[in-house]
């Protein structure tokens, strides 16, 4: 609990102890993060960001849609069916990732883009091969 006492770190002159605190310097700008992915650099000439982002927003809600229905039909129906249906919603956001820029992109750009399209194709891949290989179980 601060001491009640102790000015604020604004009010503090230079001479005064210091009790532990760390005070960012005020010398280095603030950075968003928007501004370094994919490694741009906020100092390049670039276009203005547009808000919201609706190319990427609306293949990630496309994606999550497909995904969902893919878990209600696993869940009301044929599980494989609907594991399949997740497996290709994930592929198909692989896809998608790999057309936008990183401005475009939205919610599907969480890292490198390489990196974002590996994950989604391995974990699309690995269902799709899961629901084929498992053996259907006797008496389910």
């Amino acid at each position: 609990m601060p001491d009640p006492l102790e000015p604020p770190l604004d009010d503090r002159s230079p001479d005064q102890p210091d009790t532990g605190r760390i005070v960012p310097p005020e010398s280095v700008p603030p950075i968003s993060a928007e501004d370094l992915v994919d490694g741009d650099h906020p100092s390049q000439d670039r276009e203005e960001r547009r808000y919201p982002s609706t190319i990427g927003g609306a293949f990630y809600l496309l994606v999550l849609a497909v995904t969902v229905a893919g878990l209600a039909v696993a869940s009301l129906s044929d599980w494989r069916i609907g594991i399949r249906i997740v497996g290709g919603a994930l592929i198909f956001a692989a896809a998608v990732r790999t057309v936008p820029g990183p401005r475009d992109a939205g919610m599907l750009a969480v890292r490198h883009k390489a990196l974002d399209v590996a994950v989604l194709v391995a974990l699309g891949a690995a269902l799709i091969f899961l629901t084929t290989s498992i053996p259907d179980q006797p008496g389910l």
